[in-house]
């Protein structure tokens, strides 16, 4: 049995106060990037949310995500678990900006 191809979704909530604007979307594609799988995201909060590939700054702007938003965050191939759990980490931790008192 292999686990080359296996799919991992975490779904997360936006805490920082600006949302995910340039420097948040650079910080998940830059860290998405370091892993093989295929990572998309899906602004779960807004209807008909779109499918964004995780590892390209310009659709990940696309997701218009605000404080409070829900994420999902689908990873698929041979890293997926670690690159879900990455991600993840990162969003919950607001991108390293402490949700209540930064507005970046």
């Amino acid at each position: 049995m292999s686990d080359a191809e296996t799919t991992y979704v975490r779904e997360v909530e936006i805490p920082n106060k600006a949302g995910l604007h340039a420097r948040p979307v650079m910080q998940f594609v830059d860290l998405a990037s370091r892993f093989k799988s295929q990572v998309v995201v899906i602004n779960v909060t807004r209807a008909g949310g779109e499918r964004v590939d995780g590892k390209s700054a310009m659709q990940m702007m696309l997701l218009e995500a605000t404080k409070g938003c829900t994420l999902r965050i689908a990873t698929d191939g041979p890293d997926a678990q670690a690159a879900a759990d990455a991600l993840a980490e990162l969003v919950c931790h607001g991108f390293g900006v402490h949700p209540e008192s930064a507005s970046e």
